[in-house]
């Protein structure tokens, strides 16, 4: 089973650090993640974040990391905000490649940001750059392994 850490902080809140920038209230810093006891044949390793109360119920799309190396067993704060060694980052709801932060509408009931991490039989740098959420799921079929999510909580 894959065990995952996000640390959420207190309560299941994601700390404002994660959260978008200016009126957002936080500086666009992508969240600590770490996994263990991925399956023997994990080859490669996916993390998202999704919104599913964003877009008034129909979804956001924040964060897409993929071609992550199975010898990798985190990814440290803002470690992926973007491609570099190592990661690919697809694109988030905006259409850009980086993470985009928590941005719940002011007087909301706090959003649940959804993180998701996928071991995968894929070989690392396969995935080709730039997929979004629909691209990297039909990428996805057949290959994932096993699979962990953690919740976290924020409002504005």
């Amino acid at each position: 089973v894959v065990g995952m850490s996000t640390s959420p902080g207190r309560g299941g809140l994601l700390p404002a650090i994660h959260a978008g920038l200016g009126e957002c209230g936080g500086k666009n810093v992508s969240p600590p993640v770490e996994w263990r006891n991925l399956p023997q044949s994990t080859r490669s390793v996916v993390v998202t974040m999704k919104d599913p109360d964003g877009a008034k119920g129909g979804g956001v799309v924040h964060w897409l990391a993929y071609n992550i190396p199975a010898t990798v067993s985190s990814l440290a704060a803002g470690a992926g905000n973007e491609t570099g060694p190592g990661i690919t980052v697809g694109k988030n709801v905006s259409g850009a490649q980086a993470y985009r932060g928590a941005c719940p509408p002011p007087g909301d009931t706090p959003h649940h940001y959804i993180i998701t991490v996928t071991a995968t039989d894929i070989e690392p740098g396969r995935l080709p750059a730039g997929l979004d959420a629909n691209g990297l799921s039909a990428a996805l079929a057949g290959h994932t392994l096993n699979g962990s999510t953690s919740v976290a909580r924020y409002g504005r």
